[in-house]
C-alpha cells in the first residue's frame, strides 16, 4: 500500500516540489500595462494571456548585460523544444528616448522575431511599470558625444498564461534551470 501511495505522489506534476528560481507568486502584481509594440501598435497585457511571458527590462544600446540576457533567453527557448510556442519574451525598454519601435523591432528581431517582442512607451508609462515590478534604472552622465548608458536591474520576470507573476530569474540562473521551471509553469496551465 505504501508503494502505491509513493507511486501516486511521483506521478503528479510537481506538487510541493521547490522551484529552482525565486518564487514571487503573490508578491508582485499581475502583468498589466498598455505600451507600444515594436510594430508601432498599442499592446495591452490583457491581450497576451494564453502564453507564459518572460519579461526583461533593458535597452538596445546596452553594451553587455542586455545582449547576454537575451542570448540566455534564446537558449531557454531552444531548450523548451515544442513548448517554446507557449512562451513569449517581452523586452521592455528603460530608454524610451532612443528605443523607438523600429529600434526595438530590429534589436529583438536579431535574437528571435518569433518569440521576442519589444515594448516602449512614454517616460511616465515606463516609470510606472518599472515601479510596479520594483525595477531600478538610472540614466548615466552623457559623454561629449551625447551618448549615455542606463544602469538597470537585470532580473527576468516570469508570468504564467494568466499573467500572474510567478518567478524571478537572475544572472546566476542557467538556461537549463530557467527552462525547467518555465516548463513546469506551462504544464500547470495546460
Amino acid at each position: 500500500m505504501a508503494l502505491v501511495a509513493a507511486l501516486d505522489i511521483t506521478g503528479c506534476s510537481h506538487p510541493g516540489e521547490p522551484w529552482h528560481l525565486t518564487d514571487v507568486s503573490g508578491h508582485l502584481p499581475d502583468l498589466d500595462f498598455t505600451l507600444t509594440g515594436d510594430d508601432g501598435r498599442p499592446v495591452a497585457a490583457s491581450s497576451l494571456k494564453g502564453s507564459a511571458s518572460l519579461v526583461y527590462f533593458g535597452y538596445t544600446h546596452c553594451p553587455d548585460v542586455c545582449p547576454e540576457t537575451m542570448g540566455r533567453l534564446m537558449q531557454v527557448i531552444g531548450k523548451l523544444g515544442p513548448d517554446a510556442r507557449k512562451v513569449r519574451i517581452l523586452f521592455v525598454t528603460v530608454d524610451p528616448a532612443r528605443d523607438t519601435p523600429k529600434a526595438l523591432h530590429d534589436y529583438v528581431g536579431a535574437f528571435d522575431a518569433q518569440h521576442a517582442r519589444g515594448l516602449t512607451g512614454t517616460d511616465a508609462q515606463i516609470e510606472q511599470l518599472a515601479k510596479h515590478y520594483r525595477i531600478a534604472y538610472q540614466m548615466e552622465k552623457r559623454d561629449p558625444n551625447g551618448n549615455y548608458e542606463v544602469t538597470h536591474s537585470s532580473a527576468v520576470y516570469i508570468f504564467d498564461a494568466q499573467n500572474h507573476a510567478r518567478l524571478l530569474a537572475t544572472d546566476h540562473d542557467t538556461p537549463d534551470v530557467i527552462a525547467e521551471d518555465v516548463r513546469r509553469i506551462i504544464e500547470d496551465h495546460s
